[in-house]
């Protein structure tokens, strides 16, 4: 940084309440528990990181973010602190650091995953952080992901390939696997997908987190390219859940850090289509948190980045998520657009290529569902739009399986929500009841904000009986603040799905 103030670092020991000689003494104490006991920082050097925008060495930038992830109570990465790591390199910086060239990418994961998991108080991780903007990340994301890869087999070999360097906070140190493993590995990622798409993200997070921690170390050996890919892909399904566990319960900056490694992870596995849906959920994360534009930024690239071997349903799903982000804008004609172009991209795939397992979920319920949802949403600017999303919401409804009770609940208030709107307060009080049958029984936060939303609409028929009676229902059943399964993301007017 030069003689340049770190403001990152500023601003954040500004959060903490410590003066810098507290600081370089817990430095001090830390360094030596993590087996670095030669350390010896002062307030001056202290002073220097800060003022004038020196950058320590290591194990230094790792010390100081244990330390500071543990005071402020949500992850804190050696790049939140202002210390870029491929400085030392000569690599020209971006925003937030991105992107990250591939030798970095597992200790990145690795480090980002410790961190959470040392919490251990959830509800807290990613608090005050901000969200990165859609545009910040497409422009710096965007040649990378449009390149080859540098797999690991073509990567430069570090003076010591199988040492996994440990992260300061994780002296846990993995040993090189092999097909059988991986295949265990592959097996619990959808274990875990069940669980999700069943009762939420809340439950099985920590967990989600904790084996994305181990396969982290696991990439830090080189094992032979066919395996270090398949890791890698592991990798890039457990951020992508990872991501979307931490998005469910309200965690939004967590989730952006999550869906960002594993675009790189997919990168590395060589599955540009995966990178493309990585990216796809958090433009799915701006719309919820009523940022539509920055998700328009995020489907360009996630549909660019897919590449040409995008399966047809693939890209399908990817225009349904354009097609929301357009309606929460009101742009009611481009969206009719691009649902008509993700309808035909969905018919015109014969099914002949098997679809990967993270496009298992996509099927005909899921392109009713998102029907539904983009035209609830255009709805709050064209009332019209109502009429449509009753159709694809019972449509949704009639074809879904079991092992999907989130997204039924979705399709119950989107259904409900359409009727309040188009004027039908006594079917959209039957469809409300549906889903609070099984509302309590998730963990997703995420359910609850589409409750709250739809409490909103009532509020023009509660004179009427059956509506007054489900507005109480309603206020019994919504979380309240400080009572455990709240989250921070909950907040009234958001649609999600």
């Amino acid at each position: 940084m030069g003689n340049a103030a770190n403001t990152r670092l500023a601003d954040l020991f500004g959060l903490t309440g410590w003066s810098k000689g507290e600081l370089a003494r817990l430095v001090n104490r830390q360094a030596a528990a993590m087996g670095h006991p030669q350390l010896a920082t002062d307030t001056s050097r202290v002073r220097r990181w800060i003022d004038t925008g020196e950058t320590p060495r290591d194990p230094v930038p790792k010390v100081l973010a244990a330390l500071f992830t543990e005071r402020l109570g949500r992850v804190v990465t050696i790049e939140d602190l202002g210390f870029d790591r491929r400085r030392q390199t000569g690599n020209k910086p971006t925003g937030d650091g991105l992107p990250w060239p591939p030798e970095r990418t597992a200790a990145v994961l690795t480090e980002f995953t410790g961190m959470d998991l040392m919490l251990n108080r959830r509800g807290l991780v990613g608090a005050g952080a901000a969200l990165a903007s859609g545009s910040v990340l497409s422009s710096a994301m965007y040649d990378w992901l449009h390149s080859d890869p540098a797999l690991a087999a073509d990567a430069p070999v570090l003076d010591d390939p199988l040492h996994a360097d440990p992260a300061a906070y994780d002296a846990y140190e993995a040993a090189p696997v092999g097909s059988q493993e991986i295949e265990s590995l592959e097996h619990s990622v959808e274990v875990f997908r069940r669980w999700d798409a069943s009762r939420g993200g809340g439950l099985q997070r920590k967990a989600v987190v904790g084996q994305l921690n181990e396969v982290g170390g696991m990439l830090s050996y080189r094992h032979p390219p066919h395996l270090q890919r398949r890791l890698w892909g592991v990798a890039a399904n457990l951020a992508v859940l990872a991501g979307w566990m931490s998005h469910d319960v309200g965690l939004e900056p967590t989730a952006q850090k999550y869906f960002v490694i594993a675009a790189h992870a997919a990168r590395e596995s060589g599955d540009r289509p995966r990178a493309g849906e990585a990216l796809s959920r958090a433009a799915r994360q701006m719309v919820h948190l009523g940022r539509p534009d920055d998700a328009l930024d995020l489907m360009k690239l996630a549909r660019s980045g897919a590449g040409e071997e995008a399966l047809p349903r693939t890209r399908a799903m990817l225009l349904t998520i354009e097609a929301w982000a357009q309606a929460a804008m009101g742009q009611g004609q481009q969206m009719r657009r691009t649902l008509g172009q993700a309808e035909d991209l969905f018919a015109a795939d014969s099914g002949d290529v098997p679809a990967p397992s993270w496009m298992q979920n996509f099927d005909a319920a899921d392109l009713h569902g998102m029907n539904a949802l983009a035209h609830r949403t255009l709805a709050d600017h064209d009332p019209a739009a109502a009429v449509q999303a009753q159709y694809h919401a019972k449509q949704a409804i009639d074809l879904r399986t079991g092992g999907h009770e989130r997204s039924m609940i979705f399709d119950y208030l989107s259904l409900a929500s359409a009727c309040f709107i188009a004027g039908d307060p006594d079917q959209a009080d039957r469809y409300a009841r549906m889903a609070l049958l099984s509302i309590g029984q998730t963990s997703s936060h995420r359910t609850w904000d589409r409750l709250r939303e739809m409490y909103r609409l009532t509020g023009r028929y509660s004179d009427q009986g059956t509506v007054r009676d489900l507005r109480r229902e309603i206020e019994t059943a919504l979380p309240r603040p400080g009572r455990k399964g709240t989250g921070r993301g909950g907040t009234a007017g958001r649609m999600n799905v």
